[in-house]
């Protein structure tokens, strides 16, 4: 078996040396960090982990917790984007996720604190949830490492994409193509859907723009029927939107099969904005126009400040990153004449 003794000979440095190239400590230079690690990848070297959670008391674990209320899962295209952008951050230094479950039957049942003690994760992410929970609040105040996503609590590090901005930009692009009648689809109560319909009416009432209440309706996130149904019912108004704006780019789906089965072109004949930068939505025809959140960012810094808040607690404060996105033009939504 090889040792870090044998790759310190090999490269010509200390034991100590190797073993902080190893564990990614920020004392050794690139260069000589790199060098090592290829030796000991040619060497065959693998950590034992088992002696380094000895060593350092952690796991190198990290519980991810992520249930929608859609039980779409991994499917969540936004918060599968940001997962995967927190996952890469987190494995790059050396640790392992794990998706939380709680046991929801029999003697044995554990809550997700329970859950987290038991696996003795270093820290956990927790992304759409039902933050009201009782579980969730349990785990919240907890004195594990944690990091939430989209959702705020006073004493906890969050991640936060700038929703009202987010919408403030749409509706002023849109609002700059000369529409007047813009309906607004948006999601069920929640913080993220506060923050969106808030500044709807405020940018509204800034540029002027006349909200009417029948252009206003609420859907679930992601619910294709719900935003097919309702679309069908401002199509049927005696004076329909010239522009629909939905939750989601998913949920924008329903709405484009319900103008197309009127035989109706889009952005021609109505035009349609999504909301968070599907890949998807750039392939569609014509592609969708969307607020793009940055996923990336997100992800990342989700990862970044919950690796903080493991290795270096005592100097690690609580905050609230805002993560801005960017309206991606696309091609549903005309420009027009604005007394159309």
């Amino acid at each position: 078996m090889v040792s870090l003794k044998n790759i310190a000979a090999a490269c010509g440095v200390s034991v100590a040396t190797v073993s902080k190239a190893l564990n990614d400590q920020r004392d050794i230079g690139a260069k000589t960090k790199e060098q090592i690690r290829q030796t000991a990848r040619s060497m065959g070297y693998f950590p034992n982990y088992s002696a380094r959670t000895l060593k350092t008391n952690r796991s190198y674990n990290i519980g991810v917790l992520f249930a929608d209320a859609a039980r779409s899962g991994l499917m969540h295209d936004f918060f599968s984007a940001i997962l995967d952008s927190f996952k890469r951050t987190v494995e790059d230094r050396g640790y392992d996720i794990t998706f939380v479950n709680a046991s929801r039957g029999g003697e044995h049942r554990m809550s997700y604190y329970e859950r987290c003690r038991n696996r003795c994760f270093d820290g956990v992410v927790i992304a759409c949830v039902e933050f009201l929970d009782d579980e969730v609040e349990e785990l919240v105040n907890s004195d594990i490492p944690l990091v939430t996503i989209d959702q705020v609590f006073q004493n906890r590090t969050s991640i936060i994409s700038d929703n009202a901005s987010g919408m403030r930009d749409l509706l002023e692009y849109i609002y700059s193509l000369g529409h007047r009648r813009i309906a607004y689809i948006h999601g069920a109560d929640s913080a993220v859907t506060k923050a969106r319909l808030e500044a709807f009416h405020e940018t509204a009432t800034r540029l002027k723009l006349k909200t009417y209440p029948e252009y206003i309706y609420e859907a679930e996130y992601r619910d294709t029927a719900a935003a097919e149904k309702l679309t069908c019912r401002l199509l049927e108004l005696e004076a329909p939107p010239t522009c629909i704006l939905y939750p989601d780019d998913f949920t924008s789906f329903g709405g484009m099969n319900a103008i197309r089965q009127r035989g109706l072109s889009i952005p021609k004949d109505i035009s349609i904005a999504g909301y968070d930068g599907l890949r998807l939505g750039k392939h569609l025809d014509p592609p969708l126009t969307t607020l793009v959140q940055d996923t990336e960012r997100m992800g990342a810094a989700a990862g970044e400040k919950l690796l903080e808040l493991i290795e270096n607690p005592d100097n690690t404060h609580v905050e609230q990153i805002i993560v801005p996105g960017r309206v991606y033009p696309g091609g549903s939504v005309e420009r027009i004449d604005p007394e159309q």
